[in-house]
């Protein structure tokens, strides 16, 4: 392999002149590159490849030694600039893959597939010596037309309005996005969903895509005309938007009626005040999810006020011993059944932790359902803890949830 590293200082300039035009982007995924890797025979297709590889992983990462793998899929990606031959290996030292020299400026390539539901250490080393080192994470759902925005399908509208003056939750900060359905009138008496770590769940580009499900369940009519409530968890007030919220384990974790008392006493007065909203007073109308931490505080307010909830789409839920979530599956079978309907999602690749064994405690959640009788499903996967499981479940999730309201 033939390996010559240029001056530094010609190399970054010819990099940040391309990485500097305005509206400049990535345009090469792992996938896309092991396509090209394939193909690029001539000198200029790998040139231009070249440069589109180092725009992928980033110059100042690529050259100290910080340029971790990128992963499409089950596709994974790793790069770097050695002037020696570089390999990736596992942990173990068990050999990924040799890397590819891509032009002459020490720049070096290497994708494969990896199986999927995987989690794996590697490093990339030179000559013995260990250069880059991380973990890849394999977890790939296919989405259904669903979850992707249709023809012909009329979009809601998504308003944004920050709320500071919680008395619940005193000294916090959040965002709340408000679905409002197509053609949504102020006055329309809609249904009610809730959703906890709201904005990234209902960003129509994010992984959850709960907002274009929404318009094409809606469209469908295979769920009613809802209006949905996506609330972030509080900042402190020294904290910016993007930081992970300080106040998201006390207000989701917590048991007890707080975080109810914070939906119906502040945030949906308010949202009817804004927009004019009207939700229908049934119980069976008003639904609430999350996942995580934002689970069990679903699960909690349903549990506290099923006089207002009657719906809860909980997934990876975090039945554990971080704030007595631990003793749900207990209480569950210890009180009398209340009017709740329960959707769960787990996996088997779920954490377990000092806290707990996440995939155990949601099968004990869910045979304490079954023990009380309670109108409940699981759907058990391979996912890992967060969003990706779910994800592609929704629209499945979000029909049965729903069944039986017009």
């Amino acid at each position: 392999m033939r390996a010559i590293i240029l001056p530094f200082f010609l190399f970054a300039v010819s990099l940040s002149q391309a990485q500097n035009k305005p509206g400049s982007q990535p345009l090469l995924t792992p996938r896309l590159l092991d396509a090209a890797l394939k193909t690029a025979s001539l000198p200029q297709d790998q040139n231009a490849l070249h440069d589109k590889v180092l725009r992928l992983f980033g110059l100042n990462n690529l050259t100290q030694g910080k340029a971790g793998a990128k992963i499409e899929a089950t596709t994974v990606a790793w790069a770097t600039i050695d002037t020696k031959p570089a390999r990736v290996v596992q942990q173990d030292g068990t050999l990924i893959g040799e890397m590819i020299a891509l032009g002459e400026d020490g720049l070096q390539v290497l994708v494969t597939e990896m199986p999927n539901f995987t989690e794996v250490g590697y490093r990339i080393e030179s000559e013995g010596m260990p250069r880059v080192a991380g973990t890849v994470h394999i977890e790939h759902f296919d989405y259904t037309a669903d979850s992707q925005p249709q023809q012909g399908v009329p979009q809601g509208k998504l308003e944004k309005f920050e709320w500071n003056t919680s008395k619940v939750f005193p000294d916090t900060l959040r965002d709340v996005t408000v679905y409002l359905p197509a053609g949504f009138k102020p006055g329309e008496e809609t249904c009610l969903m809730v959703w906890q770590d709201g904005t990234r769940h209902v960003d129509p580009n994010g992984p959850m895509r709960a907002s274009v499900v929404f318009d094409n369940l809606i469209h469908k009519k295979e769920m009613p005309r809802t209006v949905g409530v996506f609330i972030d968890p509080g900042r402190k007030p020294k904290q910016k938007p993007g930081d992970k919220a300080g106040n998201r384990s006390l207000e989701y974790d917590s048991l007890g009626d707080a975080y109810a008392r914070f939906l119906i006493d502040e945030i949906l007065p308010e949202v009817e005040k804004r927009y004019q909203t009207k939700f229908r007073p049934q119980p069976e109308a008003w639904a609430i999810a999350g996942g995580s931490s934002g689970g069990i505080c679903s699960f909690t307010v349903a549990w506290e006020r099923p006089d207002k909830f009657h719906k809860v789409l909980c997934w990876v839920g975090t039945f554990v011993d971080i704030r007595g979530g631990n003793h749900y599956p207990y209480l569950v079978r210890i009180t009398e059944r209340k009017p709740i309907r329960v959707y769960l999602l787990d996996g088997e690749n779920d954490l377990d932790n000092k806290f707990g064994n996440w995939p155990l405690a949601n099968k004990m959640m869910a045979a304490s359902l079954k023990y009380m009788n309670y109108d409940f499903r699981i759907d058990w996967t391979q996912c890992f803890h967060g969003s990706k499981g779910m994800a592609p479940s929704l629209p499945d999730a979000l029909r049965w949830l729903w069944r039986d309201v017009n």
